[in-house]
């Protein structure tokens, strides 16, 4: 009997990666296989040199239901010892190996999203929703909190106070009031998710994938930088930008435009 893989990984002609959560009946909730195939295909994903650009997804109506209750039920058998063991071994390695990457990462929340499935979206770079999903740090309803980074993550993208009302009342946040408080970039009709997704992915990929890169060391380290140091980090950017064959391509397009243009 062959074995359903809990998580997908597809690369496409453009270099895009698609990482698709596949419990569809369990409503995408992660077990340990699952969690480990996740850190597993990011990582694979990120040394493939055809990838410039990774999709995470869920299949079925869900995004990711957060941890399998199951799986929680041996996680409350542990000692406190071997649950803080277990979330640092495992369900703390997405986002380690997610913090560590270069490339990319948009999520296509095409469903719900609770609890560490919210928190799972929210550490990827980009988010574009289904206009039909729902987010929710529905923590405290178990009498929980976030204990994979999601209170790191979550303040950043929408300030403090808005954060805190969520994780303290878990309530359900609607696609449209999402976009506009600012958990997620853009939100599209359920039918158009994955094609504005990959739209989105394509455009990205078909830029100068150093500057990409730079890029993203350049706004996710200067969160935790004096100005002064960032100014220091970003002026050796550029200089090694300017000796990429895409900055001279880029010139020498630039200046073939202008002339055409007098």
């Amino acid at each position: 009997m062959s074995v359903v893989p809990a998580i997908l990984l597809a690369v496409d002609a453009d270099g895009i990666a698609t990482l698709t959560l596949n419990r569809p009946d369990q409503l995408n909730a992660f077990d340990l296989e699952m969690v480990d195939a996740w850190r597993a295909a990011l990582e694979q994903a990120e040394a493939d040199e055809r990838v410039k650009v990774i999709v995470v997804t869920g299949a079925g109506r869900a995004f990711c239901a957060g941890g399998d209750f199951e799986e929680m039920a041996k996680f409350s058998e542990m000692d406190s010892m071997g649950r803080k063991d277990f979330l640092y071994r495992h369900v703390h390695r997405i986002a380690l190996t997610l913090e560590r990457m270069e490339k990319p990462v948009i999520a296509a929340v095409n469903g719900a999203a609770r609890g560490a499935g919210c928190d799972m979206a929210l550490m990827c770079d980009i988010r574009l929703m289904a206009s039909s999903a729902t987010l929710a740090e529905s923590y405290i309803n178990i009498g929980l909190m976030a204990g994979d980074a999601g209170a790191w993550y979550l303040p950043r993208l929408i300030g403090t106070a808005r954060a805190l009302e969520l994780f303290w009342t878990g309530r359900v946040v609607g696609a449209e009031e999402a976009e506009r408080i600012g958990m997620v970039n853009r939100v599209v009709p359920d039918a158009e998710l994955m094609t504005a997704t990959y739209d989105m992915a394509r455009t990205i990929a078909a830029k100068p994938q150093q500057a990409v890169r730079f890029f993203r060391r350049a706004v996710y380290q200067s969160q935790t930088m004096a100005l002064a140091t960032h100014l220091d980090m970003v002026s050796s950017h550029m200089a090694v930008l300017e000796d990429t064959p895409e900055h001279r391509a880029g010139i020498a397009a630039f200046r073939t435009r202008s002339r055409a243009s007098k």
